[in-house]
């Protein structure tokens, strides 16, 4: 992946927080004050989203028919039309006014606005207009970041002929982290971190982690989130955490 020339940031901590669907559901005050007590902090922060549960309500009510490969929602042409209405239309501009509401700054944002976000077909013959990010504009989001505003970002992204593509919640965090060197990655989701055996675990390491998935310990949606953190720990981010809505859970180090 490349991203576009930015300016160099300065030596404020940075934290990508990525907010699954059904997460966004049941945002509560206590994680709004969370958000706003980092933000007072010092540190710079970046939403990304998903909104899984509001598309499968549209997808039924139209009748369209959807399903998940390896943790990947398989999107047919019919389908990508519903995720870029929900995501754009709905999700992006209900959360932006949930933050806007707690007083926090903030602006919506998907892969067709100043070319944020632009993509390639991850395999269109498995899974249809599902998008693999070639690119970043990272020159937006640092001015945003700048100004105060926190960037909320939808997981749509755009090819070079401007067709939008679904692509994978924690795909987008994982890049977005890497495209600014954030120190830190959150990926919040409706769990208290990563469970074995019905037990949370505080932490892990990529070659437990392995072994959970080998296992069948980790399995389905929880895959491309184990991954896109063993990434960003590959690439250098310091802190990776799988975490509810409390902000806590699962902390991933690259060594144990």
């Amino acid at each position: 992946m490349t991203t576009f020339k930015s300016m160099p940031r300065t030596a404020r901590k940075r934290m990508v927080i990525k907010l699954g669907g059904s997460t966004l559901e049941g945002l509560d005050e206590s994680f709004f004050k969370n958000f706003k007590n980092l933000q007072e902090s010092g540190v710079e922060l970046i939403i990304t989203h998903g909104g899984g549960p509001a598309i499968n309500r549209e997808l039924a009510a139209y009748g369209i028919e959807s399903h998940a490969l390896n943790g990947i929602r398989v999107t047919n042409e019919a389908a990508i039309d519903i995720v870029q209405s929900t995501l754009i239309g709905k999700v992006n501009p209900a959360l932006v006014h949930e933050l806007t509401t707690a007083g926090i700054a903030a602006i919506g944002l998907n892969g067709f606005d100043g070319q944020l976000i632009v993509a390639d077909y991850l395999d269109k013959d498995v899974f249809g207009f599902v998008g693999d990010i070639k690119k970043v504009n990272t020159s937006l989001l640092e001015a945003l970041i700048n100004a105060g505003v926190v960037p909320v970002i939808a997981c749509v992204g755009v090819d070079e002929f401007g067709q939008a593509l679904n692509i994978n919640g924690d795909t987008v965090a994982s890049e977005i982290a890497l495209a600014l060197d954030a120190d830190s990655l959150l990926l919040v989701t409706d769990v208290n971190g990563i469970r074995i055996n019905d037990e949370y675990q505080l932490k892990a390491t990529p070659a437990i982690i392995q072994q959970w998935i080998e296992d069948g310990y980790i399995y389905g949606g929880m895959i491309p989130k184990v991954q896109g953190a063993l990434e960003c720990l590959r690439a250098g981010i310091p802190s990776v955490q799988i975490v509810g809505g409390s902000l806590e859970g699962t902390t991933i180090l690259a060594k144990g």
